[in-house]
């Protein structure tokens, strides 16, 4: 069935626009008039082709917008207010105006006869085929209002570990940022300044002056092609990680990595353990639960770690006995859900799983800090010293050809 993108007025004039499948035009505007809408204007959608506007698509929907949504959204459902009376709410109250756009569009094609799954599916740009599912299975079982507020709590639990992740590494990058930039200032501008000063006076450069001056000249000279440089290997590595492999390896190697792996292993698992439970408690199947948890999950390696779990599921094996010969997954995780499955309390101890490794995080971030933090002001320390030992040298060369 062809999909449509039509402007319309309702009964006070207010313009309204959006998208809704329809076999023809006189069926899409007969759809509209049931919904109280004037069609002025409706052109069918080539397939393949986006219809937001440059606008619409540069405006991006934050995750607080989403999270403040999602909460507004539960709180009412959970009211006993009917759903589309919420959307009409959300859609006068959202300031985010691609989001509104979007809602609003969501509005009507839940009142031209789509489910509130399906309207939802039909922007998978703005809403997660999480979301998705779990709506899908709070329709099917009647548990909507319970199905979103636990969707989010979901969302604000993620949301509150990215933005302590970030808080940690916030200052640490700064510092980092702001020695280069100033190392950079020195190094092409007042190094070589000096350094012609004391070669016209006829002084032997030292070594560090001397290394430090063919750096600086260098870069004043061929900046440009150092910065090509960076853009071709910057562009490279981004499309690199977007293959398959790619993104396998640099996945893998995060995990590996000497200080942030245990981190990254920490938030996956983190992760992995939340949306399986909040799937699992929502009603989805555990292959489903699976399959979504494996696109969101945020890591290739452990990824397929999933795709291997669930075809074990498939055979009628368990979930922990799979992660545990992965290797993947610490002894500890795996064991909890191996009793969780014994007991009939999945749902209880992934909770539980993810609760322990969000509280882990906070110590590892704080540990992470202690050791970042003095390992950059070393590196800064040892950087600005070998500056002031290139300037220095020099002068007391200088002193000495003065004395004489």
């Amino acid at each position: 069935m062809p999909t449509y993108i039509y402007k319309a007025r309702d009964a006070t004039g207010k313009l309204v626009k959006g998208t809704m499948d329809a076999s023809n035009r006189d069926e899409l505007t007969e759809k509209l008039q049931r919904m109280g809408y004037m069609t002025t204007y409706a052109a069918e959608i080539t397939p393949g082709v986006r219809v937001e506007s440059i606008f619409e698509r540069m405006r991006r929907i934050s995750a607080e917008d989403m999270i403040i949504f999602n909460v507004q959204l539960a709180n009412m459902i959970n009211s006993g207010i009917p759903i589309l009376v919420c959307l009409d709410t959300l859609d006068k109250q959202i300031e985010n105006r691609t989001l509104r756009i979007t809602v609003g569009n969501v509005k009507r094609n839940l009142e031209s006869g789509d489910s509130f799954s399906q309207a939802l599916a039909r922007h998978p740009r703005v809403f997660s085929k999480l979301f998705i599912n779990m709506v899908k299975t709070g329709e099917a079982s009647g548990k909507l209002d319970t199905v979103l507020t636990g969707f989010a709590e979901f969302t604000e639990r993620q949301e509150e570990l990215k933005q302590k992740i970030k808080g940690a590494l916030f200052y640490p990058i700064i510092l980092l940022f702001a020695g280069i930039a100033v190392t950079i200032f020195i190094v092409t501008f007042i190094i070589p300044q000096f350094a012609e000063i004391f070669m016209k006076v006829g002084i032997k450069l030292p070594a560090p002056t001397l290394i430090l001056y063919r750096i600086g000249t260098a870069i004043k000279s061929y900046w440009y092609l150092i910065g090509l440089f960076f853009a071709v290997t910057c562009i490279g590595v981004k499309y690199y990680i977007r293959t398959e492999k790619g993104r396998f390896n640099f996945d893998r190697l995060k995990l590996k990595a000497p200080v942030l792996g245990p981190l990254f292993r920490k938030v996956a698992i983190s992760r992995f353990a939340r949306t399986l439970a909040t799937l699992v408690s929502s009603g989805v199947s555990i292959l489903v639960s699976l399959d979504i948890t494996k696109e969101v999950i945020g890591n290739e390696v452990l990824s397929r770690v999933i795709t291997n779990v669930r075809a074990s599921v498939e055979k009628g094996e368990g979930i922990a006995e799979s992660l545990k010969i992965s290797g993947e997954f610490p002894q500890d995780t795996v064991q909890m859900i191996s009793v969780g499955e014994e007991t009939g309390n999945l749902e209880g101890m992934l909770n539980k799983i993810s609760d322990f490794y969000n509280m882990s995080l906070g110590y590892t971030i704080k540990k992470l800090t202690t050791i970042i933090e003095p390992l950059f002001l070393v590196i800064m320390g040892s950087m600005v010293g070998f500056i002031m030992a290139s300037m220095l040298l020099p002068m007391f060369d200088m002193m000495k050809v003065l004395r004489h």
